[in-house]
């Protein structure tokens, strides 16, 4: 006799749930009367093996993949995975860019697609408020290139651009915007001159014209900001801040942490890359008008644009930039004191000594900035 009728009935249920992959499995009612009769058995599917927890449908749509990186960040990548390690990596900052972003999927896609480029379509999605990251992540059931990286928090465009490029697999890295303004078409041209020219490092669409908001302000601004870099880095600029670019990863990459968050990041990079003598070379490329609203602030931006030049040349030539005010500074003041000798015999204004002490005092720290960037290490 059997002492434990609970155990049996268990291993008998155990053997009916395991007899096949898919089974439907009554549920007997308990025992019913006239007055109450037993209620109708209820069907329950279970699923086993391979098959467990997934749709019957097997056309439905795969989830993606998503992938932590070593530096923390995961992106999301489409149903089959990241895919090979491409030649080209295209980083796209996409900031409520929903209304129009796909259109610009679907064009660099198409390009860069019929060329003999390996690639993929890296986009950053920088906490957007509207329906950016929806339409990223649809996109990637169309395009099997495309990963997806989403921000919770608002970065900038020079962040979306740093952490792009860092998490870039690809050799060339490309910039570019989602806006629909950049001429897109002449990125695998961009890439072949790498390609084909070791000599240069990096590859800027220069724009031949000015289709931004506040163009009145924009256009003799700009002029008088990139003069300046001109003169600090002793090179023709055609265009400072030009979105298109496309330049080698491993050479960028000690310079990352130079970047800005916002706009002025791509003015860093092409006087980082000028200051160390890495070879740009400009091709000229059309601009059109921009799709959707933009986060360009005329004074904000521009007051950052001129502080940007000037830190970075003060990173790697600080004499550049303090030693000529320091020099006239004495120079005025020596004169002055000339002049005031002549005047009054013996007798030194303020005005007058402070001049020379300032201008000996600027070029001291001048000469001490100069002391430590020569010391520093690496970059």
């Amino acid at each position: 006799m059997n002492e434990h009728p609970e155990s049996a009935a268990a291993e008998a249920d155990h053997d009916t749930l395991h007899a096949a992959p898919t089974e439907r499995i009554g549920v007997p009612a308990a025992s019913g009367t006239a007055e109450h009769p037993a209620a109708p058995t209820e069907a329950i599917e279970f699923r086993t093996g391979e098959m467990a927890g997934r749709s019957n449908d097997p056309s439905s749509t795969p989830r993606s993949e998503t992938t932590r990186t070593s530096a923390g960040y995961v992106i999301e990548d489409g149903p089959d995975g990241p895919g090979p390690v491409p030649y080209v990596t295209v980083v796209l900052p996409c900031y409520n860019e929903g209304a129009h972003v796909l259109k610009e999927i679907d064009r660099l896609s198409a390009v860069l697609g019929e060329s003999e480029l390996t690639y993929e379509l890296l986009c950053i999605d920088d906490a957007s408020t509207d329906d950016t990251l929806a339409v990223l992540r649809g996109a990637q059931q169309r395009y099997p290139h495309i990963r997806v990286l989403p921000f919770r928090r608002n970065g900038g465009s020079g962040t979306a651009r740093r952490i792009g490029t860092q998490q870039a697999r690809g050799e060339i890295v490309v910039w570019t915007d989602a806006d629909m303004t950049y001429e897109n078409e002449r990125i695998p041209e961009l890439v072949r001159i790498l390609r084909e020219d070791l000599t240069y490092d990096q590859v800027v669409g220069a724009r031949t014209t000015e289709e931004g908001t506040h163009k009145w302000a924009r256009v003799p601004a700009k002029w008088f900001i990139r003069k300046v870099a001109e003169w600090l880095t002793k090179t023709r600029i055609p265009d400072l801040n030009s979105g298109l670019r496309a330049f080698r990863r491993e050479v960028a990459l000690p310079y990352l942490r130079l970047l800005p968050a916002g706009f002025s990041c791509v003015t860093t990079i092409t006087i980082a890359f000028l200051s160390n003598q890495h070879d740009i070379k400009y091709v000229e490329t059309s601009y059109a008008k921009r799709a959707g609203v933009s986060k360009f602030h005329f004074v904000n931006d521009a007051y950052r644009y001129i502080l940007q030049v000037l830190r970075m040349v003060m990173y790697f030539d600080p004499l550049k930039v303090l030693m000529p005010p320091a020099l006239w500074m004495i120079a005025i003041g020596f004169v002055k004191a000339v002049v005031d000798m002549v005047r009054h015999p013996f007798y030194f204004p303020a005005s007058t000594v402070l001049l020379v002490v300032s201008g000996i005092m600027i070029a001291s720290l001048a000469l001490l900035s100069d002391l430590v960037v020569r010391s520093r290490d690496g970059v």
